[in-house]
């Protein structure tokens, strides 16, 4: 993974719209991969809008990666059913990040870039990285592929980003 440039706390806060792979429901969770770290949410049961609200911490290398989730329905008797999957790249955080130490941005609630919706991400709808109270931050609403519903709100925070130095 390289060397350890800092942390993002990675929240999952919701899903909406999921897709049913029980008779009425699904009982949801959800899986996050940063490189060869992994994190699970709680099982929600019965639930096709659930709220986990859970915070998880992955190690990011200096040249940021994908975070990618899948969404499971979890099953007693069987293998746990796909509810669909998505990406992230991490780039515009840290380059993000980056910039408002250069510049020095300290104004709260400042947006220091917007992410649209492209093919290196799953973006539901357009997203801001934001400076708020001392943290560099995005929200997301991620689109489910490879399903007919389903999206999972995350909340990112980058943090222990060590000073921009200059290049050697």
């Amino acid at each position: 993974m390289g060397d350890k440039f800092g942390q993002v706390k990675v929240i999952v806060v919701q899903g909406r719209r999921l897709v049913i792979r029980d008779f009425k429901s699904s009982d949801p969770y959800v899986i996050l991969k940063l490189g060869n770290q992994t994190a699970k949410t709680k099982v929600i049961n019965s639930c096709l809008n659930p709220v986990w609200n859970e915070e998880f911490h992955f190690s990011i290398s200096e040249h940021a990666q994908v975070l990618k989730l899948q969404v499971f329905d979890k099953d007693h008797f069987k293998a746990d059913d796909k509810m669909g999957n998505a990406h992230l790249s991490l780039q515009p955080l840290v380059a993000s990040a980056r910039l408002r130490k250069i510049l020095g941005v300290t104004a709260e609630g400042t947006t220091l870039r917007k992410v649209i919706p492209e093919s290196d991400n799953c973006l539901a709808a357009d997203s801001s990285i934001n400076w708020v109270n001392g943290e560099v931050v995005q929200d997301v609403w991620l689109r489910l592929c490879d399903v007919d519903s389903g999206d999972i709100e995350l909340k990112i925070k980058l943090i222990d980003l060590p000073s921009a130095a200059p290049s050697k």
